[in-house]
Protein backbone atom coordinates (compact mmCIF):
# COMPACT_ATOMS: atom_id res chain seq x y z
CA UNK A 1 0.00 0.00 0.00
CA UNK A 2 2.83 2.52 0.65
CA UNK A 3 4.37 2.07 -2.69
CA UNK A 4 1.05 2.33 -4.69
CA UNK A 5 0.25 5.18 -2.37
CA UNK A 6 3.52 6.94 -3.05
CA UNK A 7 3.59 6.03 -6.43
CA UNK A 8 0.13 7.77 -6.78
CA UNK A 9 1.46 11.26 -5.03
CA UNK A 10 4.58 10.78 -7.35
CA UNK A 11 2.40 10.70 -11.06
CA UNK A 12 -0.01 13.26 -9.02
CA UNK A 13 2.59 15.92 -8.86
CA UNK A 14 4.08 15.15 -12.12
CA UNK A 15 0.80 15.41 -14.01
CA UNK A 16 0.18 18.42 -12.06
CA UNK A 17 3.75 19.96 -12.84
CA UNK A 18 2.73 19.06 -16.90
CA UNK A 19 -0.49 20.75 -16.33
CA UNK A 20 1.11 24.31 -14.98
CA UNK A 21 4.06 24.04 -18.04
CA UNK A 22 1.13 24.18 -20.23
CA UNK A 23 -0.81 26.87 -18.86
CA UNK A 24 2.41 28.41 -18.94
CA UNK A 25 2.96 28.23 -22.30
CA UNK A 26 -0.30 28.77 -23.75
CA UNK A 27 -1.40 31.36 -21.47
CA UNK A 28 0.37 34.71 -22.69
CA UNK A 29 -1.40 34.12 -25.51
CA UNK A 30 -4.30 31.44 -25.19
CA UNK A 31 -6.24 33.52 -22.21
CA UNK A 32 -5.36 37.29 -23.82
CA UNK A 33 -6.65 35.90 -27.37
CA UNK A 34 -10.02 34.99 -25.64
CA UNK A 35 -10.57 37.88 -23.83
CA UNK A 36 -8.83 40.61 -26.33
CA UNK A 37 -10.21 38.92 -29.79
CA UNK A 38 -6.91 37.73 -31.21
CA UNK A 39 -6.30 35.32 -33.59
CA UNK A 40 -4.11 33.81 -35.23
CA UNK A 41 -1.71 35.38 -38.12
CA UNK A 42 -1.98 32.56 -40.24
CA UNK A 43 -4.82 33.77 -42.80
CA UNK A 44 -3.97 36.80 -43.09
CA UNK A 45 -0.03 36.28 -43.82
CA UNK A 46 -1.61 33.62 -47.02
CA UNK A 47 -3.47 37.36 -47.84
CA UNK A 48 -0.77 39.36 -47.75
CA UNK A 49 1.12 36.32 -50.01
CA UNK A 50 -1.22 36.38 -52.41
CA UNK A 51 -2.03 40.09 -52.83
CA UNK A 52 2.41 40.75 -52.78
CA UNK A 53 2.63 38.20 -55.28
CA UNK A 54 -0.34 39.79 -57.70
CA UNK A 55 1.54 43.15 -57.21
CA UNK A 56 5.23 41.88 -58.48
CA UNK A 57 3.90 39.90 -61.36
CA UNK A 58 1.38 42.50 -62.90
CA UNK A 59 4.11 44.87 -63.13
CA UNK A 60 4.95 43.14 -66.24
CA UNK A 61 2.19 44.40 -68.22
CA UNK A 62 3.45 47.52 -69.03
CA UNK A 63 6.04 46.22 -70.53
CA UNK A 64 4.76 43.29 -72.31
CA UNK A 65 1.80 45.49 -73.83
CA UNK A 66 4.56 47.42 -75.37
CA UNK A 67 3.36 47.68 -78.81
CA UNK A 68 6.22 47.33 -82.10
CA UNK A 69 5.40 47.79 -85.29
CA UNK A 70 5.95 45.66 -87.84
CA UNK A 71 8.14 47.81 -89.99
CA UNK A 72 10.04 48.86 -86.81
CA UNK A 73 13.29 47.29 -86.06
CA UNK A 74 12.83 44.76 -83.06
CA UNK A 75 16.29 45.32 -82.04
CA UNK A 76 16.04 49.38 -81.90
CA UNK A 77 13.10 49.45 -80.31
CA UNK A 78 14.66 46.71 -77.36
CA UNK A 79 17.31 49.50 -77.04
CA UNK A 80 15.36 52.29 -76.87
CA UNK A 81 13.04 50.92 -75.05
CA UNK A 82 12.27 47.18 -74.11
CA UNK A 83 15.44 47.60 -72.01
CA UNK A 84 14.47 50.58 -70.18
CA UNK A 85 11.14 48.91 -69.39
CA UNK A 86 12.65 45.58 -68.48
CA UNK A 87 15.33 47.16 -66.25
CA UNK A 88 13.27 49.33 -64.37
CA UNK A 89 10.62 46.20 -63.95
CA UNK A 90 13.18 43.79 -62.66
CA UNK A 91 14.97 45.92 -60.15
CA UNK A 92 11.15 47.36 -58.63
CA UNK A 93 10.03 43.46 -58.58
CA UNK A 94 12.98 42.49 -56.54
CA UNK A 95 11.98 45.56 -54.30
CA UNK A 96 8.43 44.41 -53.68
CA UNK A 97 10.13 41.05 -52.86
CA UNK A 98 12.22 42.69 -50.63
CA UNK A 99 9.12 43.87 -49.04
CA UNK A 100 7.57 40.51 -48.47
CA UNK A 101 10.75 39.35 -47.03
CA UNK A 102 10.47 41.79 -44.61
CA UNK A 103 6.77 40.89 -44.08
CA UNK A 104 7.98 37.85 -43.49
CA UNK A 105 10.64 38.49 -40.89
CA UNK A 106 7.94 40.71 -39.18
CA UNK A 107 5.51 38.04 -38.43
CA UNK A 108 7.75 35.67 -37.54
CA UNK A 109 8.18 37.82 -34.22
CA UNK A 110 4.17 38.69 -34.51
CA UNK A 111 2.45 35.67 -34.13
CA UNK A 112 -1.02 36.80 -33.25
CA UNK A 113 -3.10 39.75 -34.50
CA UNK A 114 -5.97 41.53 -33.33
CA UNK A 115 -7.95 44.41 -35.26
CA UNK A 116 -6.00 47.16 -34.99
CA UNK A 117 -2.75 44.94 -36.85
CA UNK A 118 -5.01 43.66 -39.50
CA UNK A 119 -6.28 46.89 -39.91
CA UNK A 120 -2.61 48.33 -40.37
CA UNK A 121 -1.61 45.41 -42.27
CA UNK A 122 -4.42 46.17 -44.65
CA UNK A 123 -2.95 49.89 -45.14
CA UNK A 124 0.41 48.65 -45.76
CA UNK A 125 -1.37 46.43 -48.75
CA UNK A 126 -3.09 49.53 -50.32
CA UNK A 127 0.06 51.15 -50.63
CA UNK A 128 1.44 48.48 -51.88
CA UNK A 129 -0.82 47.78 -54.81
CA UNK A 130 -0.11 51.47 -55.67
CA UNK A 131 3.25 50.67 -56.66
CA UNK A 132 2.34 49.01 -60.00
CA UNK A 133 1.22 52.49 -60.74
CA UNK A 134 4.37 54.14 -59.88
CA UNK A 135 6.42 51.74 -61.67
CA UNK A 136 4.43 52.46 -64.92
CA UNK A 137 5.07 56.14 -65.02
CA UNK A 138 8.93 55.57 -64.04
CA UNK A 139 8.94 53.13 -67.09
CA UNK A 140 6.79 55.45 -69.37
CA UNK A 141 9.07 58.34 -68.29
CA UNK A 142 12.15 57.39 -67.28
CA UNK A 143 13.94 61.03 -67.41
CA UNK A 144 10.65 62.22 -65.50
CA UNK A 145 11.61 62.30 -61.50
CA UNK A 146 7.76 62.27 -60.73
CA UNK A 147 7.44 58.28 -60.58
CA UNK A 148 10.63 58.07 -58.96
CA UNK A 149 9.65 60.04 -55.75
CA UNK A 150 5.83 58.66 -55.96
CA UNK A 151 7.73 55.10 -55.60
CA UNK A 152 10.46 56.07 -53.07
CA UNK A 153 7.13 58.03 -50.96
CA UNK A 154 5.17 54.83 -50.78
CA UNK A 155 8.03 52.90 -49.88
CA UNK A 156 8.78 55.35 -46.71
CA UNK A 157 4.96 55.03 -45.73
CA UNK A 158 5.09 51.18 -46.12
CA UNK A 159 8.02 51.46 -43.51
CA UNK A 160 6.51 54.12 -41.01
CA UNK A 161 3.38 51.62 -41.25
CA UNK A 162 5.58 48.49 -40.61
CA UNK A 163 7.34 50.45 -37.55
CA UNK A 164 3.78 51.42 -35.86
CA UNK A 165 3.13 47.38 -36.04
CA UNK A 166 6.11 46.79 -34.49
CA UNK A 167 5.51 49.60 -31.80
CA UNK A 168 1.39 48.51 -30.85
CA UNK A 169 2.74 44.69 -30.75
CA UNK A 170 5.58 45.51 -28.50
CA UNK A 171 3.01 47.32 -26.08
CA UNK A 172 0.57 44.34 -25.94
CA UNK A 173 3.42 41.61 -25.42
CA UNK A 174 1.30 38.57 -25.57
CA UNK A 175 0.69 39.52 -29.42
CA UNK A 176 4.63 38.53 -30.04
CA UNK A 177 6.19 35.24 -30.26
CA UNK A 178 7.28 33.27 -27.24
CA UNK A 179 10.84 33.55 -27.00
CA UNK A 180 10.71 37.75 -26.90
CA UNK A 181 8.03 37.17 -24.36
CA UNK A 182 9.83 35.62 -21.96
CA UNK A 183 13.34 38.05 -22.36
CA UNK A 184 13.71 40.04 -20.36
CA UNK A 185 15.44 42.34 -23.18
CA UNK A 186 12.68 43.48 -25.18
CA UNK A 187 13.33 46.49 -25.25
CA UNK A 188 16.60 45.80 -27.11
CA UNK A 189 14.36 43.59 -29.51
CA UNK A 190 11.70 46.36 -30.17
CA UNK A 191 15.04 48.54 -31.50
CA UNK A 192 16.93 45.84 -33.70
CA UNK A 193 13.32 45.52 -35.28
CA UNK A 194 12.72 49.25 -36.03
CA UNK A 195 16.20 49.69 -37.19
CA UNK A 196 16.20 47.01 -39.88
CA UNK A 197 12.69 47.77 -40.92
CA UNK A 198 14.03 51.44 -41.70
CA UNK A 199 16.98 50.53 -43.56
CA UNK A 200 14.79 50.70 -47.17
CA UNK A 201 12.68 53.73 -46.10
CA UNK A 202 15.83 55.71 -45.21
CA UNK A 203 17.31 54.39 -48.96
CA UNK A 204 14.31 55.67 -50.64
CA UNK A 205 14.73 58.94 -48.82
CA UNK A 206 17.91 59.02 -50.40
CA UNK A 207 17.37 58.41 -53.29
CA UNK A 208 14.12 60.67 -53.19
CA UNK A 209 16.87 63.12 -52.27
CA UNK A 210 19.47 62.10 -55.06
CA UNK A 211 16.44 62.22 -58.12
CA UNK A 212 16.20 66.33 -57.52
CA UNK A 213 20.23 66.30 -58.89
CA UNK A 214 20.59 63.28 -60.88
CA UNK A 215 17.81 60.66 -61.72
CA UNK A 216 20.65 58.16 -62.69
CA UNK A 217 21.74 58.38 -58.90
CA UNK A 218 18.60 57.51 -57.62
CA UNK A 219 18.25 54.28 -59.63
CA UNK A 220 21.38 53.33 -58.13
CA UNK A 221 20.73 53.36 -54.68
CA UNK A 222 16.90 51.78 -55.30
CA UNK A 223 19.34 48.80 -56.81
CA UNK A 224 21.39 48.89 -53.63
CA UNK A 225 18.16 47.96 -51.49
CA UNK A 226 18.03 44.51 -53.03
CA UNK A 227 21.37 43.54 -51.90
CA UNK A 228 21.56 45.58 -48.62
CA UNK A 229 21.30 42.13 -46.35
CA UNK A 230 24.73 41.26 -48.17
CA UNK A 231 25.99 44.49 -47.87
CA UNK A 232 25.24 44.62 -44.22
CA UNK A 233 27.11 41.40 -43.55
CA UNK A 234 30.02 42.80 -45.66
CA UNK A 235 29.92 45.41 -43.45
CA UNK A 236 29.78 43.71 -40.52
CA UNK A 237 32.61 41.44 -41.61
CA UNK A 238 34.90 44.30 -41.60
CA UNK A 239 33.99 45.62 -38.82
CA UNK A 240 34.96 42.48 -37.01
CA UNK A 241 38.32 41.93 -38.60
CA UNK A 242 39.44 45.74 -38.08
CA UNK A 243 38.15 46.12 -34.44
CA UNK A 244 37.56 42.50 -33.50
CA UNK A 245 34.02 40.58 -33.04
CA UNK A 246 31.19 42.96 -31.11
CA UNK A 247 28.37 41.22 -29.27
CA UNK A 248 25.23 42.81 -30.46
CA UNK A 249 22.83 41.23 -28.24
CA UNK A 250 22.28 39.65 -24.91
CA UNK A 251 20.03 36.82 -26.28
CA UNK A 252 19.82 35.05 -29.99
CA UNK A 253 18.97 36.61 -32.70
CA UNK A 254 18.38 33.72 -34.68
CA UNK A 255 14.54 34.74 -34.88
CA UNK A 256 14.86 38.06 -36.43
CA UNK A 257 18.35 38.79 -37.78
CA UNK A 258 19.56 40.64 -41.20
CA UNK A 259 22.19 37.88 -42.45
CA UNK A 260 21.64 36.26 -46.08
CA UNK A 261 22.21 32.56 -44.34
CA UNK A 262 19.66 33.01 -42.10
CA UNK A 263 16.15 30.70 -42.65
CA UNK A 264 13.11 32.28 -44.04
CA UNK A 265 9.69 30.06 -44.00
CA UNK A 266 9.56 27.54 -46.54
CA UNK A 267 6.06 27.35 -46.61
CA UNK A 268 5.60 31.39 -47.39
CA UNK A 269 8.54 30.83 -49.80
CA UNK A 270 6.17 28.26 -51.58
CA UNK A 271 3.13 30.08 -51.46
CA UNK A 272 4.43 33.46 -52.70
CA UNK A 273 6.28 31.59 -55.76
CA UNK A 274 3.08 29.64 -56.22
CA UNK A 275 1.08 32.70 -56.59
CA UNK A 276 3.59 34.40 -59.34
CA UNK A 277 3.55 31.05 -61.01
CA UNK A 278 -0.36 31.07 -61.12
CA UNK A 279 -0.83 34.64 -62.14
CA UNK A 280 1.62 34.68 -65.01
CA UNK A 281 -0.58 31.40 -66.35
CA UNK A 282 -4.02 34.05 -65.84
CA UNK A 283 -2.28 36.94 -67.70
CA UNK A 284 -1.53 34.79 -71.08
CA UNK A 285 -5.54 33.95 -71.21
CA UNK A 286 -6.64 37.22 -70.42
CA UNK A 287 -4.07 38.13 -73.74
CA UNK A 288 -6.11 35.16 -75.56
CA UNK A 289 -9.93 36.94 -74.74
CA UNK A 290 -8.85 40.63 -74.96
CA UNK A 291 -6.92 40.22 -77.98
CA UNK A 292 -8.64 36.59 -79.67
CA UNK A 293 -12.17 37.32 -79.94
CA UNK A 294 -13.25 38.30 -83.30
CA UNK A 295 -16.08 40.97 -83.56
CA UNK A 296 -19.26 39.93 -85.01
CA UNK A 297 -19.45 42.30 -87.58
CA UNK A 298 -16.06 40.92 -89.15
CA UNK A 299 -17.37 37.72 -89.14
CA UNK A 300 -20.27 38.26 -90.79
CA UNK A 301 -18.80 40.35 -93.25
CA UNK A 302 -15.40 38.13 -94.22
CA UNK A 303 -16.40 34.78 -93.47
CA UNK A 304 -19.98 34.04 -93.95
CA UNK A 305 -20.81 33.99 -90.60
CA UNK A 306 -18.57 30.89 -90.09
CA UNK A 307 -16.75 30.99 -86.74
CA UNK A 308 -14.47 28.07 -87.40
CA UNK A 309 -13.01 30.18 -90.18
CA UNK A 310 -13.08 33.35 -88.58
CA UNK A 311 -10.95 31.39 -85.54
CA UNK A 312 -8.60 29.95 -87.86
CA UNK A 313 -6.61 33.53 -88.36
CA UNK A 314 -5.92 33.27 -84.67
CA UNK A 315 -3.97 30.02 -84.99
CA UNK A 316 -0.51 30.57 -84.36
CA UNK A 317 -2.25 33.22 -81.30
CA UNK A 318 -3.67 29.68 -79.68
CA UNK A 319 -0.32 28.06 -80.19
CA UNK A 320 1.43 30.39 -78.32
CA UNK A 321 -0.56 30.27 -75.52
CA UNK A 322 -0.20 26.66 -75.66
CA UNK A 323 3.61 26.99 -76.15
CA UNK A 324 3.64 29.55 -73.38
CA UNK A 325 1.75 28.12 -70.81
CA UNK A 326 3.33 24.88 -70.93
CA UNK A 327 6.56 26.19 -70.43
CA UNK A 328 5.12 27.99 -67.01
CA UNK A 329 3.64 24.60 -66.20
CA UNK A 330 6.77 22.61 -66.56
CA UNK A 331 8.56 25.89 -64.83
CA UNK A 332 6.38 25.35 -61.99
CA UNK A 333 6.88 21.63 -61.68
CA UNK A 334 10.96 21.72 -61.48
CA UNK A 335 10.30 24.61 -58.97
CA UNK A 336 8.23 22.08 -56.98
CA UNK A 337 10.02 19.11 -57.43
CA UNK A 338 13.15 21.41 -56.12
CA UNK A 339 11.21 22.62 -52.66
CA UNK A 340 9.50 18.87 -52.56
CA UNK A 341 13.36 18.21 -51.27
CA UNK A 342 14.49 21.73 -49.69
CA UNK A 343 14.15 21.41 -45.69
CA UNK A 344 15.20 24.79 -44.98
CA UNK A 345 15.53 28.15 -47.04
CA UNK A 346 17.99 30.72 -46.43
CA UNK A 347 17.77 33.92 -47.38
CA UNK A 348 20.65 33.43 -50.58
CA UNK A 349 18.08 31.03 -51.73
CA UNK A 350 15.54 33.38 -51.53
CA UNK A 351 17.02 36.15 -53.65
CA UNK A 352 17.88 33.28 -56.27
CA UNK A 353 14.26 32.31 -55.96
CA UNK A 354 13.52 36.02 -56.71
CA UNK A 355 15.54 36.17 -59.72
CA UNK A 356 14.01 33.47 -61.35
CA UNK A 357 10.81 34.53 -60.13
CA UNK A 358 11.13 37.84 -61.74
CA UNK A 359 12.08 36.08 -65.20
CA UNK A 360 9.08 33.81 -64.94
CA UNK A 361 7.38 37.02 -64.75
CA UNK A 362 8.67 38.24 -68.14
CA UNK A 363 6.82 35.34 -70.01
CA UNK A 364 4.04 37.27 -70.70
CA UNK A 365 6.54 39.63 -72.70
CA UNK A 366 7.98 36.51 -74.58
CA UNK A 367 4.31 35.31 -75.42
CA UNK A 368 3.42 38.76 -76.78
CA UNK A 369 6.59 39.10 -79.01
CA UNK A 370 6.50 35.38 -80.67
CA UNK A 371 3.36 36.36 -82.18
CA UNK A 372 3.29 40.14 -83.17
CA UNK A 373 5.56 39.84 -86.23
CA UNK A 374 5.17 38.38 -89.88
CA UNK A 375 6.75 35.34 -90.42
CA UNK A 376 10.49 34.47 -91.46
CA UNK A 377 11.22 37.98 -90.00
CA UNK A 378 14.55 39.41 -88.36
CA UNK A 379 11.82 41.00 -85.45
CA UNK A 380 10.31 37.06 -85.41
CA UNK A 381 13.88 35.40 -85.13
CA UNK A 382 14.97 38.60 -82.35
CA UNK A 383 11.64 37.93 -80.22
CA UNK A 384 12.60 34.11 -80.22
CA UNK A 385 15.96 34.82 -79.03
CA UNK A 386 14.54 37.27 -76.18
CA UNK A 387 11.54 34.31 -74.98
CA UNK A 388 15.13 32.13 -74.80
CA UNK A 389 16.86 34.16 -73.09
CA UNK A 390 13.72 34.88 -70.55
CA UNK A 391 13.61 31.08 -70.05
CA UNK A 392 17.24 30.37 -69.67
CA UNK A 393 17.67 32.69 -66.45
CA UNK A 394 14.15 31.07 -65.26
CA UNK A 395 15.50 28.16 -65.12
CA UNK A 396 18.98 29.14 -64.52
CA UNK A 397 18.43 30.76 -60.86
CA UNK A 398 16.82 27.50 -59.91
CA UNK A 399 19.57 25.46 -60.47
CA UNK A 400 21.84 28.22 -58.50
CA UNK A 401 19.40 27.51 -55.69
CA UNK A 402 20.21 23.72 -55.55
CA UNK A 403 23.92 24.45 -56.33
CA UNK A 404 23.59 26.55 -52.84
CA UNK A 405 21.56 24.46 -50.88
CA UNK A 406 23.95 21.72 -51.75
CA UNK A 407 27.13 23.81 -49.88
CA UNK A 408 24.57 23.34 -46.57
CA UNK A 409 22.95 20.04 -47.97
CA UNK A 410 22.96 18.44 -44.49
CA UNK A 411 20.71 21.89 -43.39
CA UNK A 412 18.79 22.28 -46.01
CA UNK A 413 18.25 19.15 -48.29
CA UNK A 414 16.57 15.84 -48.21
CA UNK A 415 19.10 12.63 -48.16
CA UNK A 416 17.72 11.66 -51.62
CA UNK A 417 18.78 14.38 -53.13
CA UNK A 418 22.37 15.15 -51.73
CA UNK A 419 25.70 14.63 -53.07
CA UNK A 420 25.50 10.65 -53.58
CA UNK A 421 21.69 10.49 -52.87
CA UNK A 422 19.54 8.60 -55.57
CA UNK A 423 17.96 11.30 -56.91
CA UNK A 424 20.87 13.57 -57.10
CA UNK A 425 21.60 13.09 -60.14
CA UNK A 426 17.96 13.10 -61.37
CA UNK A 427 17.61 16.26 -59.97
CA UNK A 428 20.49 17.75 -61.54
CA UNK A 429 19.24 16.31 -65.17
CA UNK A 430 15.65 17.71 -63.95
CA UNK A 431 16.80 21.72 -63.35
CA UNK A 432 19.39 22.12 -65.95
CA UNK A 433 16.73 20.25 -68.85
CA UNK A 434 15.21 23.90 -69.65
CA UNK A 435 18.45 25.94 -69.47
CA UNK A 436 20.03 23.92 -71.82
CA UNK A 437 16.86 23.50 -74.42
CA UNK A 438 16.66 27.33 -73.95
CA UNK A 439 20.50 27.31 -75.40
CA UNK A 440 19.96 24.93 -77.86
CA UNK A 441 17.21 27.19 -79.54
CA UNK A 442 19.01 30.13 -79.31
CA UNK A 443 21.88 28.88 -80.89
CA UNK A 444 19.93 27.47 -83.63
CA UNK A 445 17.99 30.84 -84.19
CA UNK A 446 21.65 32.46 -84.75
CA UNK A 447 22.80 29.44 -87.18
CA UNK A 448 19.65 28.84 -89.56
CA UNK A 449 18.06 31.59 -91.44
CA UNK A 450 14.65 30.68 -90.83
CA UNK A 451 13.59 29.51 -87.88
CA UNK A 452 9.93 30.62 -87.16
CA UNK A 453 7.87 30.96 -83.91
CA UNK A 454 5.56 27.70 -84.72
CA UNK A 455 8.47 26.21 -84.40
CA UNK A 456 9.28 27.37 -81.20
CA UNK A 457 6.16 27.09 -79.30
CA UNK A 458 5.84 23.35 -81.33
CA UNK A 459 8.85 22.40 -78.99
CA UNK A 460 8.00 24.23 -76.01
CA UNK A 461 4.65 22.06 -76.28
CA UNK A 462 6.60 18.79 -76.50
CA UNK A 463 8.82 19.32 -73.50
CA UNK A 464 6.72 17.61 -71.26
CA UNK A 465 8.03 14.61 -73.08
CA UNK A 466 11.54 15.12 -72.50
CA UNK A 467 10.43 15.52 -68.63
CA UNK A 468 8.46 12.01 -69.21
CA UNK A 469 11.83 10.25 -70.27
CA UNK A 470 14.20 11.95 -68.48
CA UNK A 471 13.93 9.37 -65.55
CA UNK A 472 15.07 6.73 -68.00
CA UNK A 473 17.53 8.74 -69.83
CA UNK A 474 19.14 9.37 -66.70
CA UNK A 475 19.32 5.57 -65.26
CA UNK A 476 20.38 4.78 -69.02
CA UNK A 477 23.05 7.18 -69.12
CA UNK A 478 24.53 6.37 -65.56
CA UNK A 479 23.95 2.29 -66.02
CA UNK A 480 26.46 3.23 -69.30
CA UNK A 481 28.90 5.19 -67.36
CA UNK A 482 29.34 2.45 -64.45
CA UNK A 483 29.73 -0.58 -66.76
CA UNK A 484 32.41 1.56 -68.94
CA UNK A 485 34.33 3.35 -66.04
CA UNK A 486 33.51 1.36 -63.08
CA UNK A 487 32.42 -2.55 -64.24
CA UNK A 488 33.44 -4.02 -60.89
CA UNK A 489 32.05 -1.04 -58.57
CA UNK A 490 28.65 -2.06 -56.84
CA UNK A 491 25.55 0.39 -57.71
CA UNK A 492 25.45 3.15 -55.73
CA UNK A 493 21.96 3.33 -55.49
CA UNK A 494 22.08 0.34 -53.51
CA UNK A 495 24.69 1.44 -51.24
CA UNK A 496 22.78 4.85 -50.30
CA UNK A 497 19.50 2.56 -49.51
CA UNK A 498 21.70 0.86 -47.16
CA UNK A 499 22.76 4.04 -45.35
CA UNK A 500 22.49 7.57 -46.51
CA UNK A 501 24.03 9.15 -43.80
CA UNK A 502 27.78 7.47 -44.99
CA UNK A 503 27.80 9.72 -48.39
CA UNK A 504 30.22 12.29 -48.86
CA UNK A 505 29.29 16.13 -48.10
CA UNK A 506 29.03 18.37 -51.39
CA UNK A 507 31.02 20.74 -49.31
CA UNK A 508 34.28 17.95 -48.66
CA UNK A 509 34.13 17.65 -52.39
CA UNK A 510 34.25 21.12 -53.34
CA UNK A 511 36.96 21.88 -50.84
Amino acid sequence: MGRNDDGDIIEHHVEEEMEKTEARSRSPSDREGAAGGTQSSHRLLAYSDALLSIIATVMILPVAHTKVHDDEELRESVQLLLTTKIAVYLMTFLIVTVAWAAHIRLFQVIVRIDDCLALLNLACMMLITFLPYTFSLMATFPNNILGILLFCGCVMVIGVIQSLIVLYAFSRPFLLNEQIQISEHQTFYRHHILKVIMRVPIMCFFASIASLIAFQLSYVLLAIVIFLPYISQCLKWCRNKAIGQVEETPDSMLFYTYLPNEPLSKDRVEAFSDGVYAIVATLLILDICEDNVPDPTVVEKEFGGNLVFALQVYGPEYLAYFGSFATVGLLWFVHHSLFLHVTKATRLMGLLNTFSLAFVGGLPLAYQLTHEFPRNSQNELEAIQISCVIIFFAGIFQLAIWVVALYSEQETLHPYVRYGGREHVFMLAKLALYPCVALVTFFLTCILSKFSTSIFHLMEITVPVAFLVLRLLVRVGLALLRLIFCPDRPDLRTVVEEDDETRVPFNTLVT
